[in-house]
């Protein structure tokens, strides 16, 4: 029996051709359109009308592209985040949806502390002085004298804890599970208290535009938000505010609500901000791991 299995998994189609002797070997076709970040409804009308499998990334695979998309036996999120899948709806298809869960900890945990010791010891903007010619000496705090709010305790925000208490910093989490920690506090307290405010959450009903203007205006005026989670958890334009107006220091974000960011976006012109491509995930044994369970999963699925 053949098979056609449409990739559109941007980091997958990097390295396809590695396993295109597995797809040959199991009698898979592939199909493999050009992709930026990722596949609109619109886009994926057009494609899944005789496909079997969907090897994705964070394509918007609505219940109107699941109607389309007569043959299809299985989605495979190239990753962990599902949320752009309707699970519902593939729910009521009985259509299996598999990722790689705790795929990415260890790069994007890294990636945070990365933003906080940028922050908290003023490298970048040290650094631009430099090299402008401008020698200034500027005093900062150590590590052990600022507080870490971490929100969403899940394997992420576990990772970003341990790496955070070796610096001795102190440590609030929130989470809406309940948790066996010390150091849990309702979200209110954790804005009020935190120097920095990372968000590890998924993406969902309860998560969605979380950090808005409300929530802006309990964090310290000289507190820091970090996001590595997914952009819709923070409602845009209410940090863009927060951060024109100083109510809060600065931001870190590797995602953001519209991706890619346009090149005339608000945040570019900000020098208290850092900005990443959505590249937190970027570990080279994260991606292989990610690469082999997704092409697993998919053959399992099909063959069935």
């Amino acid at each position: 029996m053949k098979y056609k299995v449409l990739i559109t998994a941007p980091y997958f189609q990097l390295v396809v051709d590695e396993y295109r002797h597995i797809f040959d070997k199991n009698n898979i076709e592939l199909v493999i359109p050009k992709v930026n970040e990722r596949v609109s409804e619109d886009e994926l009308l057009g494609l899944v009308t005789d496909i079997d499998g969907i090897l994705c990334g964070d394509d918007q695979i609505t219940e109107k592209v699941l109607d389309t998309a007569k043959k299809l036996k299985v989605i495979v999120k190239w990753g962990t985040g599902i949320d752009s899948i309707d699970k519902e709806a593939t729910k009521k298809r009985g259509i299996p949806v598999r990722n790689t869960l705790n795929a990415f900890t260890e790069p994007v945990a890294d990636t945070v502390l990365s933003y906080i010791l940028c922050f908290a010891r003023g490298t970048i903007e040290l650094d631009k002085q430099v090299h402008s010619g401008i020698w200034e000496k500027k005093l900062y705090k150590a590590m052990h004298e600022y507080t870490l709010g971490v929100v969403g305790v899940g394997n992420i925000g576990k990772a970003i804890i341990k790496r955070a208490q070796s610096f001795g910093m102190k440590i609030l989490g929130t989470d809406i599970k309940e948790m066996p920690y010390d150091f849990m506090v309702p979200l209110e307290q954790l804005l009020k208290e935190s120097d920095f405010v990372t968000l590890n959450c998924d993406l969902n009903p309860t998560s969605h535009h979380l950090i808005n203007k409300d929530t802006l205006s309990l964090m310290k005026p000289t507190a820091y938000l970090l996001n590595a989670s997914r952009g819709p958890v923070v409602k845009e334009e209410d940090l863009i505010e927060a951060l024109k107006n100083k109510t809060i220091a600065g931001a870190g974000l590797d995602v953001f609500e519209n991706e890619p960011l346009p090149k005339d976006h608000p945040y570019t012109k900000m020098t208290n901000v850092i900005l990443s491509p959505h590249n937190s995930n970027a570990g080279q044994t994260a991606w292989q791991k990610v690469h082999e369970n997704s092409v697993n999963s998919l053959i399992e699925e099909l063959f069935k």
